[in-house]
Protein backbone atom coordinates (compact mmCIF):
# COMPACT_ATOMS: atom_id res chain seq x y z
CA UNK A 1 0.00 0.00 0.00
CA UNK A 2 1.31 3.57 -0.49
CA UNK A 3 2.01 5.45 1.73
CA UNK A 4 -0.39 8.80 2.92
CA UNK A 5 1.01 12.61 3.44
CA UNK A 6 -0.20 14.05 6.38
CA UNK A 7 -2.93 15.25 4.77
CA UNK A 8 -4.28 12.21 3.97
CA UNK A 9 -3.56 12.03 -0.13
CA UNK A 10 -0.93 9.95 -1.97
CA UNK A 11 2.05 11.75 -2.79
CA UNK A 12 1.49 13.95 -5.93
CA UNK A 13 -1.93 12.60 -6.34
CA UNK A 14 -5.07 14.28 -5.77
CA UNK A 15 -7.58 13.53 -3.02
CA UNK A 16 -9.94 11.09 -5.05
CA UNK A 17 -6.70 9.20 -6.07
CA UNK A 18 -6.48 10.68 -9.64
CA UNK A 19 -2.93 12.38 -10.98
CA UNK A 20 -2.03 16.24 -10.28
CA UNK A 21 -2.66 17.68 -13.20
CA UNK A 22 0.63 19.61 -13.48
CA UNK A 23 2.44 15.96 -14.01
CA UNK A 24 -0.95 15.25 -16.55
CA UNK A 25 0.45 18.47 -18.29
CA UNK A 26 4.56 17.44 -18.00
CA UNK A 27 3.81 13.88 -19.66
CA UNK A 28 1.57 15.18 -22.40
CA UNK A 29 4.38 17.84 -23.24
CA UNK A 30 6.64 14.56 -23.28
CA UNK A 31 4.56 12.92 -25.15
CA UNK A 32 4.42 15.59 -27.62
CA UNK A 33 7.78 16.37 -28.12
CA UNK A 34 8.68 12.54 -28.68
CA UNK A 35 6.10 12.69 -31.24
CA UNK A 36 7.08 15.40 -32.89
CA UNK A 37 10.46 13.79 -33.09
CA UNK A 38 9.16 11.00 -34.61
CA UNK A 39 10.52 8.43 -31.68
CA UNK A 40 9.00 5.72 -30.48
CA UNK A 41 8.41 5.53 -27.08
CA UNK A 42 10.56 1.99 -27.03
CA UNK A 43 13.39 4.41 -28.43
CA UNK A 44 12.67 7.03 -25.60
CA UNK A 45 12.97 4.02 -22.89
CA UNK A 46 16.15 2.89 -24.10
CA UNK A 47 17.87 6.39 -24.52
CA UNK A 48 16.75 6.66 -20.67
CA UNK A 49 17.55 3.66 -19.79
CA UNK A 50 14.15 2.80 -18.82
CA UNK A 51 11.30 0.24 -19.81
CA UNK A 52 8.37 1.75 -22.37
CA UNK A 53 5.67 0.98 -19.75
CA UNK A 54 7.63 3.34 -17.82
CA UNK A 55 7.75 5.73 -20.36
CA UNK A 56 4.21 5.09 -20.99
CA UNK A 57 3.29 5.74 -17.23
CA UNK A 58 5.11 9.14 -17.83
CA UNK A 59 3.65 10.63 -20.48
CA UNK A 60 0.08 9.01 -18.88
CA UNK A 61 1.13 11.57 -15.51
CA UNK A 62 0.63 8.15 -14.08
CA UNK A 63 4.22 8.20 -12.69
CA UNK A 64 5.82 11.34 -11.34
CA UNK A 65 9.24 12.62 -13.06
CA UNK A 66 11.77 13.53 -10.86
CA UNK A 67 13.71 16.42 -11.64
CA UNK A 68 17.35 14.04 -12.65
CA UNK A 69 14.96 11.85 -15.36
CA UNK A 70 13.33 15.28 -16.42
CA UNK A 71 16.76 16.44 -16.95
CA UNK A 72 17.76 13.47 -18.98
CA UNK A 73 14.02 13.89 -20.89
CA UNK A 74 15.00 17.38 -21.94
CA UNK A 75 18.50 15.95 -23.48
CA UNK A 76 17.22 13.16 -25.24
CA UNK A 77 14.17 15.21 -26.37
CA UNK A 78 16.07 18.15 -27.25
CA UNK A 79 14.25 20.78 -25.26
CA UNK A 80 15.37 23.32 -21.89
CA UNK A 81 13.62 21.91 -19.02
CA UNK A 82 10.97 24.74 -19.32
CA UNK A 83 9.30 23.10 -22.32
CA UNK A 84 7.65 20.58 -20.06
CA UNK A 85 6.13 23.23 -18.00
CA UNK A 86 5.25 25.52 -20.85
CA UNK A 87 1.20 26.29 -21.98
CA UNK A 88 0.41 25.58 -18.64
CA UNK A 89 -3.19 27.10 -17.79
CA UNK A 90 -3.90 28.86 -14.66
CA UNK A 91 -6.69 26.21 -13.94
CA UNK A 92 -3.73 23.34 -13.91
CA UNK A 93 -1.08 25.22 -12.31
CA UNK A 94 -3.60 26.52 -9.61
CA UNK A 95 -3.02 22.44 -8.56
CA UNK A 96 -0.25 22.48 -7.64
CA UNK A 97 -0.45 20.63 -4.12
CA UNK A 98 1.71 23.61 -2.67
CA UNK A 99 -1.64 25.58 -3.81
CA UNK A 100 -4.28 23.09 -2.65
CA UNK A 101 -2.98 22.34 0.65
CA UNK A 102 -2.36 26.06 1.26
CA UNK A 103 -6.00 26.81 -0.08
CA UNK A 104 -8.25 24.17 1.55
CA UNK A 105 -11.49 25.41 0.81
CA UNK A 106 -10.49 25.30 -2.97
CA UNK A 107 -12.55 22.39 -4.63
CA UNK A 108 -10.39 19.68 -7.14
CA UNK A 109 -13.27 19.67 -9.35
CA UNK A 110 -12.43 23.73 -10.34
CA UNK A 111 -10.37 22.25 -12.34
CA UNK A 112 -11.16 19.27 -14.94
CA UNK A 113 -7.83 18.43 -17.42
CA UNK A 114 -8.48 18.84 -20.83
CA UNK A 115 -6.21 17.04 -22.60
CA UNK A 116 -4.01 19.01 -25.20
CA UNK A 117 -4.68 18.93 -28.67
CA UNK A 118 -1.26 18.76 -30.00
CA UNK A 119 -1.96 14.83 -28.52
CA UNK A 120 -4.17 14.10 -31.75
CA UNK A 121 -2.62 12.27 -33.89
CA UNK A 122 -3.55 14.42 -36.39
CA UNK A 123 -2.49 17.47 -34.96
CA UNK A 124 0.95 15.95 -34.39
CA UNK A 125 0.88 15.45 -38.25
CA UNK A 126 0.03 18.49 -39.09
CA UNK A 127 2.79 20.35 -37.13
CA UNK A 128 5.60 18.05 -38.29
CA UNK A 129 4.89 18.51 -42.03
CA UNK A 130 4.45 22.13 -41.44
CA UNK A 131 7.68 22.06 -39.69
CA UNK A 132 9.67 20.36 -42.90
CA UNK A 133 8.64 22.95 -45.60
CA UNK A 134 11.50 25.18 -46.21
CA UNK A 135 10.12 28.37 -46.83
CA UNK A 136 8.72 30.65 -44.24
CA UNK A 137 6.48 32.54 -46.72
CA UNK A 138 5.09 29.36 -47.70
CA UNK A 139 4.86 28.65 -43.93
CA UNK A 140 3.14 31.78 -43.65
CA UNK A 141 0.42 31.38 -46.51
CA UNK A 142 -0.40 28.12 -45.20
CA UNK A 143 -0.84 29.95 -41.19
CA UNK A 144 -2.84 32.49 -42.97
CA UNK A 145 -5.23 29.95 -44.95
CA UNK A 146 -5.67 27.88 -41.87
CA UNK A 147 -6.91 31.37 -39.50
CA UNK A 148 -8.77 32.23 -42.22
CA UNK A 149 -10.75 28.92 -42.47
CA UNK A 150 -10.70 28.65 -38.79
CA UNK A 151 -12.32 32.02 -38.85
CA UNK A 152 -15.17 30.76 -41.48
CA UNK A 153 -15.89 27.78 -39.44
CA UNK A 154 -16.28 29.40 -36.27
CA UNK A 155 -18.40 31.78 -38.00
CA UNK A 156 -20.45 29.09 -39.35
CA UNK A 157 -20.96 27.59 -35.77
CA UNK A 158 -22.25 30.57 -34.73
CA UNK A 159 -25.30 30.47 -37.34
CA UNK A 160 -26.78 27.52 -36.05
Amino acid sequence: MRKKSINGTVRGRLSDGTPNPIDLHVGSRVRMRRSLLGMSQERLAAELGVTFQQVQKYERGLNRIGASRLWDLAQVLGVNVDFFYQDIDTNTSDRSPRKIYANPGLSEDVCEFDMDVLLRRDVTALLRAYTKIPDSKVQRNLLDLVIALAGEHAVEEDRD
